[in-house]
């Protein structure tokens, strides 16, 4: 199962505005989406998953759930992210249906063996810098060294993605020291068009190892 190198998490203050933000995602090539609607009701989350999918299913992008496997499953997205759900991911894939992904949040080395041993399909690994926000975003920031620790330990075949504040200019360290994609929103959501920059960074790192496998 091959995992996009990039992700955008979707913003917005309402359901519109996560609706356009998806809706030029999609239009600039993004291949996945995380649906990013917080603090919603169930009958809120429900409604903007089934029209973001219309909008995902058009361009043929993937979309993510986050933590709903239920309204995963309901509208056939594909797949799920956990970040808050207190359930394993093991039990978790029962209840899916076998095509459909499952990612997860991790931000130590013992949180990557947890999900790693509960076999999902890609880790999402961070924060690479602080969000702005709080002391205790600070203290476990990963940064470069971070990320090296932990993919050096882990030695594992299981797609890592980066997320946290990271720029254009960061995702080549990124790369070199083990990380498969970045995990992006605001940076996605302040102007569509870095998608393309984003991608040829991380698709730039494919082209070198198949040239080298051929050489």
């Amino acid at each position: 199962m091959i995992i996009p190198k990039l992700h955008y998490v979707s913003q917005g203050n309402t359901q519109e505005e996560h609706l356009a933000n998806i809706q030029n995602a999609c239009t600039a090539g993004i291949e996945l989406v995380r649906l990013g609607l917080q603090n919603a009701s169930e009958n809120e989350m429900s409604q903007l998953a089934q029209e973001a999918i219309k909008i995902t299913s058009h361009f043929q992008t993937r979309l993510i759930i986050c933590d709903n496997y239920e309204l995963a499953k309901e509208i056939k997205a594909d797949g799920i992210h956990l970040k808050n759900q207190p359930l394993s991911p093991t039990l978790i894939r029962e209840k899916l249906y076998p095509w459909q992904i499952i990612g997860a949040t991790a931000n130590t080395l013992q949180d990557c063996e947890a999900v790693l041993a509960a076999e999902v399909d890609y880790i999402s690994l961070g924060p690479f810098k602080a969000d702005n926000a709080t002391t205790e975003n600070k203290s476990c920031v990963l940064g470069l060294n971070g990320y090296t620790l932990i993919t050096e330990a882990l030695n594992t075949k299981t797609p890592i993605l980066a997320f946290g504040e990271i720029t254009t200019n960061e995702v080549s360290d990124l790369l070199k020291v083990g990380i498969s994609g970045i995990v992006l929103s605001s940076e996605i959501t302040r102007d569509f068009n870095t998608i393309r920059t984003y991608n040829e960074l991380l698709n730039a790192s494919v082209t070198e190892e198949q040239r080298h496998t051929f050489e």
